[in-house]
């Protein structure tokens, strides 16, 4: 089975926040295994545009540390799974662990207060 997993990040790991991130890890994956992980540059953040612009690399799932209510139900239209409350970790661990049925999610960290995406 293959899949393509979207990951925002910040500094070579999870950014809190998948409006805030500095690129997109695009994974493929193909029989449990990750193939390859390449980093992207998101567009202009603009409401609504992130799931789009992910959904053009054929991504199947998201994987973030926190996002609105609205990304969510974004992606899932574009028949994008997101996850959210995962663990700030390098973009490959976080599939592996998705992989392997051991991804630890928690609350979503972001309910668009003031400080969301913010440490």
């Amino acid at each position: 089975m293959k899949k393509r997993i979207a990951i925002p990040l910040e500094n070579g790991v999870l950014c809190a926040h998948f409006g805030h991130c500095q690129t997109f890890a695009i994974v493929q994956v193909n029989n449990g295994q990750v193939e390859s992980v390449e980093e992207f540059s998101p567009p202009e953040h603009v409401p609504g545009l992130y799931p789009r612009w992910v959904a053009s690399f054929g991504v199947t799932d998201v994987i973030a540390g926190g996002m609105g209510h609205k990304a969510i139900t974004l992606f899932n239209e574009q028949k994008i799974n997101a996850y959210v409350g995962a663990p700030i970790k390098p973009a490959k661990e976080l599939v592996e662990d998705f992989l392997a049925d051991r991804l630890a999610l928690t609350a979503n960290y972001c309910n668009h207060d003031h400080t969301c995406g913010q440490e």
